[in-house]
C-alpha cells in the first residue's frame, strides 16, 4: 500500500470536497443485515431518478459482494482514467456508475481486505471519479454498521439522508433499528425505511401470502420516529430484471410493484426537499 505524503494528502482532500461540492443530493443506502434487497432499492432508486431527468451517480461501496454492475448490465465494463481522474461507466446520458466489479479481473475474483485498504479506496473514488455536476449520487454500502457505510458518512459530512431497507421478518427489523440509531449517531438525516419483500401474490390463485411477515417496518418506523416510506412486494419479475441487467422500475413499468417504487421516490423527493 502507497503511503501517502501529507501534500498529497492534502491534495486528495481538496479534491474530494471539490468534487462533493458539484453534488446536490448525497443518499447512502444501509440495511442492519444482508439479504434484504438493498442494492435492488438502490440500482431501481437511482435509475428511477435518472428517468425522471435527473442526473444521477451510483456508487457501489460494497466492497466484498459489489452487485451493483451486475443489476445493471455492465459487467464486462471498466473505469478508465483520463486527465479529470477516473471516468465512471456512463449507462444514459443520465446515469453513470463506479464499482470496484468494473475493475476486477474476473467476477469470481474475491476481495480479501481490511478495513484501511477499503476506506483507502472508498476515499480514492470520492476524491478521483470525475462525476461532474450531478442532482443525486445513490451509494450503496454492504450490509451493517462497518468500516464502509462509516467511512462514507465521515468522509460526506453533509450527507443529505440515509435510506434504510429492512424486511418485514424481526431479526431484519431488529437489524434495521441499529442501522437507523446508526444514522442518527452520525448526524445523517433519515429519508425513512422501505419494507422490502413485503408480502407475495399467488400468481394461481391471487392469493397475499405473507411470506417473511408484514408490517413490522412500519412499526418499527413508528417506534423510531421515522418515515416510513411503503412496502415493495416479492416480485418474480423483479428477480428476472435484476438477474437479467435490466432496471425494474425502466422495463416494466405498468407493473403495480414498479408504480409502488415509483411512489416511494416521490416521497424521497418530498423528504429531501423538507430537510
Amino acid at each position: 500500500m502507497h503511503k501517502m505524503t501529507e501534500k498529497e494528502r492534502i491534495e486528495q482532500e481538496r479534491r474530494l470536497k471539490e468534487h462533493i461540492s458539484c453534488i446536490k443530493y448525497k443518499i447512502v443506502v444501509i440495511s442492519g443485515k444482508g439479504g434484504v434487497g438493498k442494492t435492488t432499492v438502490a440500482v431501481n432508486l437511482a435509475y428511477g431518478l435518472a428517468i425522471e431527468g435527473n442526473k444521477v451517480g451510483i456508487l457501489d461501496v460494497d466492497i466484498h459482494g459489489p452487485n451493483v454492475a451486475k443489476m445493471l448490465g455492465i459487467e464486462e465494463r471498466k473505469l478508465k482514467a483520463s486527465k479529470l481522474g477516473i471516468e465512471p461507466v456512463e449507462i444514459t446520458p443520465n446515469l453513470k456508475v463506479v464499482s470496484l466489479a468494473l475493475l476486477l479481473e474476473s467476477k469470481e475474483q474475491p476481495i480479501i481486505w481490511r478495513g484501511p485498504l477499503k476506506m483507502m479506496t472508498i476515499k480514492q473514488f470520492l476524491a478521483d471519479v470525475n462525476w461532474g455536476k450531478l442532482d443525486y449520487l445513490i451509494i450503496d454500502s454492504p450490509p451493517g454498521t462497518g468500516d464502509e457505510p462509516l467511512s462514507v458518512c465521515q468522509l460526506i459530512p453533509d450527507m443529505n439522508g440515509a435510506l434504510i431497507v429492512t424486511t418485514p421478518q424481526e431479526v431484519a427489523i431488529l437489524d434495521s433499528r441499529k442501522a437507523v440509531n446508526f444514522a442518527k449517531q452520525l448526524n445523517v438525516p433519515i429519508l425513512g425505511i422501505v419494507e422490502n419483500m413485503s408480502g407475495f401474490t399467488c400468481p394461481y390463485c391471487k392469493k397475499e401470502i405473507d411470506l417473511f411477515g408484514k408490517g413490522g417496518g412500519e412499526r418499527s418506523a413508528s417506534d423510531l420516529d421515522v418515515p416510513f416510506l411503503g412496502r415493495i412486494p416479492i416480485e418474480t419479475e423483479m428477480v428476472k430484471s435484476s438477474d437479467s441487467g435490466k432496471p425494474f422500475v425502466d422495463f416494466n413499468k405498468e407493473n403495480p410493484t414498479a408504480k409502488i417504487i415509483d411512489k416511494i421516490i416521490e416521497k424521497i423527493e418530498k423528504q429531501l426537499k423538507r430537510l
